[in-house]
């Protein structure tokens, strides 16, 4: 196949990068002459879609022997763009489209959370390129990028779509900056999080191949308003993982490190 098995996993890395910068292009309003689509929604949407794509261009590269330095690299600069940078636009215009006055009140909130989420995002993609990519193998150092764009777009959406901006007075408004911020530190965190991966118990595999599969029937149908319950579903999903996965990794810290120790003493040999 020589140097055409690159093609494939390489497509995929672009089209994550693209929709994490159609996102941004939506929400900040510059596709807003081409259609009349909720800005906020559409661009939280192409956000999912990279979530739901993320895996692919690995999955893709393992397929035809395809994985290179390169494809790191550029896998980390889409990530940057579609869970780092997308999600902090969308939540700063959200705020500024749907609300004005709390956005001029709270601007300067705003643009410091907005620099934190994004440079913790950057951190955390350098690192895992510089560091973990080859010492943790069931499990997350910190929070994903993923998950923290994916759980930043779906938050937003569901904040709007249950009245939040129409009253600005609310100190539930606070709700989405808490969240990026939150979010974002807990991506350079040295917390470990398990990976979604196949376990001894077939049980649990069956039932975790069953929610993968109802979240991304539920992801492609996140842009629509008229199917219930999606955005609880995805909602109460990412913060059931985050908040379980955890507490898991915090009473397993101590076999965590002494397992990446040995992976590490046995690279080296």
């Amino acid at each position: 196949m020589g140097k055409s098995r690159f093609i494939l996993p390489n497509a995929f890395t672009s089209m994550n990068f693209l929709l994490g910068v159609f996102a941004i292009c939506w929400v900040t309003g510059a596709f807003s002459s081409f259609t009349s689509s909720d800005p906020i929604r559409t661009g939280a949407y192409f956000i999912i879609l990279s979530v739901l794509l993320d895996k692919l261009d690995g999955f893709a590269a393992r397929l035809v022997n395809a994985s290179s330095e390169f494809g790191a690299q550029f896998d980390s600069l889409a990530d940057l763009i579609a869970f780092g940078l997308a999600p902090a636009f969308t939540v700063f215009f959200a705020y500024k489209t749907l609300s004005p006055e709390w956005f001029q009140a709270n601007g300067a909130l705003l643009i410091v959370t907005f620099s934190i989420y994004v440079l913790c995002a950057a951190m955390r993609l350098a690192k895992y390129n510089a560091c973990d990519s080859d010492v943790y193998h069931h499990h997350f150092s910190g929070l994903p990028s993923t998950f923290a764009g994916a759980i930043n777009a779906i938050l937003i959406v569901y904040l709007k779509s249950n009245g939040l901006f129409e009253n600005p007075e609310s100190p539930m408004m606070i709700i989405p900056v808490l969240v990026m911020l939150v979010t974002g530190l807990l991506m350079v965190s040295p917390l470990f999080l398990p990976k979604l991966q196949p376990r001894k118990n077939q049980l649990f595999n069956i039932g975790q191949a069953i929610l993968i599969v109802i979240t991304y029937i539920c992801g492609f149908l996140f842009i629509s308003e008229k199917v219930p319950f999606i955005l609880e579903y995805l909602l109460i999903l990412c913060s059931s993982y985050l908040v379980i996965g955890f507490a898991v990794g915090l009473v397993q810290r101590k076999s965590i490190i002494e397992d990446a120790e040995k992976n590490k003493i046995e690279e080296r040999r």
